[in-house]
């Protein structure tokens, strides 16, 4: 089965999302910052990563995604960055001009058409 980690601390977010990518028979689970979510895919690597930005701090999710990619059994792991720091008094502090280490990019709210499209998009196979 493939296992998607959703990383966000809006817990109706991830309730959403773990509802709709069920619904398609993913295994999901949540982690709630950047830490948990480091410790949950070193233990049990997922096959993709749903991640927000700003979590604990107003870029946690940029750390993260940043921290997975020096480690050489997380960096393969596909990334979906999803949020709405564009929109938000933060955008400013978003740096726009630095290389993401992610495979896509949604902007919240997110629908669950696209949220699945990007999904099967980024999954291994």
């Amino acid at each position: 089965m493939v296992r998607i980690l959703v990383v966000d601390d809006d817990p109706d977010f991830c309730e959403i999302t773990r509802t709709v990518l069920e619904r398609e028979g993913y295994e999901v689970r949540a982690a709630a910052s950047g830490e948990q979510a480091l410790s949950q895919m070193r233990s049990d690597p997922p096959d993709l990563v749903i991640l927000d930005v700003m979590m604990r701090s107003v870029l946690d999710g940029l750390d993260l995604s940043d921290r997975m990619q020096t480690d050489p059994s997380l960096k393969k792991i596909p990334i979906i960055m999803v949020s709405s720091i564009a929109s938000s008094q933060y955008a400013g502090m978003f740096p726009t001009d630095a290389y993401l280490p992610v495979d896509a990019w949604i902007s919240k709210p997110v629908s669950p058409q696209t949220l699945l499209e990007q999904v099967r998009r980024y999954l291994p196979g």
